[in-house]
């Protein structure tokens, strides 16, 4: 009996072709399976999983189809990629304008209509003070709401900006996000974290009251 728990436990189903590169994982907490994305990736599911992510100045875009309940998550750190000769998934997605085209062409290739897309916005947080002369979560900030109204997406919920990380936790099926405010954590760390891929990139070239704090 125990061993048929375990294995219920740590079962996780098939996910979309595309995302099998994504770190995926039996969340206990919620008993439902898991992705977690960094920095650059995105997830689109058509089952009852949640996605993760933690952010600092990077933002995040949950989009989801509200009739059929398919939907993602991206998390992209730089809102602007303008070169056209970047065709690599695992680059182009670090970029807001790359990250959103593909959060929603994956969600449509799964039967999604851009008609009944509703998304939730989070992050832009003014984390890098060795920065401070270069706002990456107010850029990021301000270009998700201008792609928001050029592409007429219906922004139901948003917490942007703030001095803090987040950590996002979204159910696409339902719709329902979960937000925390990191105030206890170290910002250093997750300051290095962002600053060491920005210089990455470089060298490559490449408000509403259905959010449920935890």
């Amino acid at each position: 009996m125990v061993s048929v728990l375990k294995k219920q436990r740590e079962y996780r189903g098939r996910c979309l072709p595309g995302f099998e590169h994504i770190n995926r994982y039996y969340d206990s907490v919620h008993e439902v399976d898991a992705a977690k994305i960094l920095p650059g990736e995105f997830y689109v599911t058509r089952d009852n999983e949640l996605i993760s992510t933690v952010l600092g100045s990077c933002v995040s875009a949950c989009i989801r189809d509200v009739k059929l309940g398919v939907g993602g998550m991206n998390h992209f750190m730089l809102p602007l990629d303008k070169s056209a000769k970047d065709d690599s998934v695992s680059e182009s997605a670090r970029y807001g304008n790359h990250a959103m085209e593909m959060l929603i062409n994956a969600i449509l290739k799964a039967g999604g209509l851009k008609k009944n897309l509703e998304m939730k916005i989070f992050g832009g947080g003014k984390v890098l003070s060795s920065m401070s002369n270069i706002d990456v979560g107010e850029q990021n900030i301000a270009f998700i709401k201008h792609y928001a109204e050029i592409e007429n997406l219906n922004v139901v919920t948003e917490d942007l900006g703030d001095i803090y990380p987040r950590k996002i936790i979204y159910f696409p099926q339902t719709g329902r996000a979960l937000m925390k405010k990191l105030r206890k954590v170290h910002n250093e760390t997750l300051e290095r974290r962002e600053a060491s891929y920005r210089e990455q990139l470089k060298k490559q070239k490449v408000e509403s009251d259905d959010i449920e704090l935890f």
